[in-house]
């Protein structure tokens, strides 16, 4: 077979519009803090953490290099400046997966 090189890059040549992390006991400080100073450096303009173990959604916009964060629960509708026709609940997130 004939010797194949990678083509694209494995990295994006421009952000995601948005990232979504589930967290899990084994990547609470890596999905809270390194993730996101990696997703600043990248300009990812909306992040999400959503935390089973709390029972929340955070939604992190980047405004000026830095994440502007807001935490949702329970029956909240999340907003997302994004994706502003979104309607979704953290309770329906975390019930889809059956992760609460």
């Amino acid at each position: 077979m004939a010797d194949r090189r990678l083509t694209e890059s494995a990295v994006f040549e421009t952000p995601p519009l948005l990232v979504v992390e589930v967290v899990s006991p084994e990547s609470i400080s890596r999905d809270y803090r390194r993730k996101r100073s990696e997703y600043a450096a990248l300009e990812v303009p909306e992040y999400w953490i959503v935390d089973p173990l709390k029972n929340q959604v955070c939604v992190l916009l980047l405004e000026e290099g830095l994440y502007e964060e807001s935490v949702f629960t329970g029956s909240q509708p999340i907003i997302s400046d994004t994706f502003p026709e979104l309607a979704i609940t953290v309770e329906q997130i975390l019930a889809a997966g059956n992760i609460s």
